[in-house]
């Protein structure tokens, strides 16, 4: 069994191969990783930086991409304005979307993360706005789930960053560095 730990760089693929109708071929996961039948264990949205976990066992692959299971997930979320503690009360219970209500979440405002690295292309920043920082822990992963709670509580996502994935953690990894475990 192989498994390995990825920290995915924005604008990447979460997937070996670019199956979109795009003109030009979208990175995907084989620029960075070449190692033989391991295959993603969940997605990423190509917007979104951080942590995925790749695997050769089925069995791992289920627990953590499945929602039967509730593997937690944290992120770290930079949201435009200063977050309230009303907003992160909201999400903590969970919040009610399009396709219904969340479950609930571990929320909490954090500062900046230590060494995070500059992100290419930087997140559009504007002098009249603050920013702020989230750690949000979801054991469901629905589309754009982050996203669309933050902006539901009145703070759209800027940057957003998988931080952990049950007990495995960045510890480190640059984007587009990877590490067995």
């Amino acid at each position: 069994m192989t498994t390995i730990l990825f920290n995915k760089p924005f604008g990447v693929l979460s997937q070996f191969t670019d199956k979109g109708t795009q003109g030009s071929p979208r990175p995907t996961l084989s620029a960075y990783i070449d190692v033989p039948g391991v295959y993603p264990a969940g997605r990423l949205d190509r917007d979104s930086e951080g942590l995925m976990v790749l695997t050769s066992d089925g069995a791992l692959q289920a627990k953590i991409a499945h929602p039967k299971y509730k593997a937690p997930k944290t992120y770290w979320v930079q949201v435009e304005g200063q977050v309230t503690p009303e907003a992160i009360s909201a999400l903590a219970r969970g919040v009610t979307l399009k396709d219904g209500p969340t479950r609930p979440a571990k929320a909490r405002a954090m500062p900046e993360p230590d060494a995070l690295w500059t992100r290419e292309p930087p997140i559009r920043a504007r002098k009249s706005v603050p920013d702020s920082w989230l750690a949000l822990t979801l054991t469901e992963g629905r589309n754009r789930q982050v996203r669309r709670m933050t902006a539901h509580v009145g703070f759209p996502t800027l940057r957003l960053i998988r931080a952990q994935i049950g007990d495995w953690r960045l510890d480190g990894l640059e984007p587009g560095q990877w590490r067995h475990v």
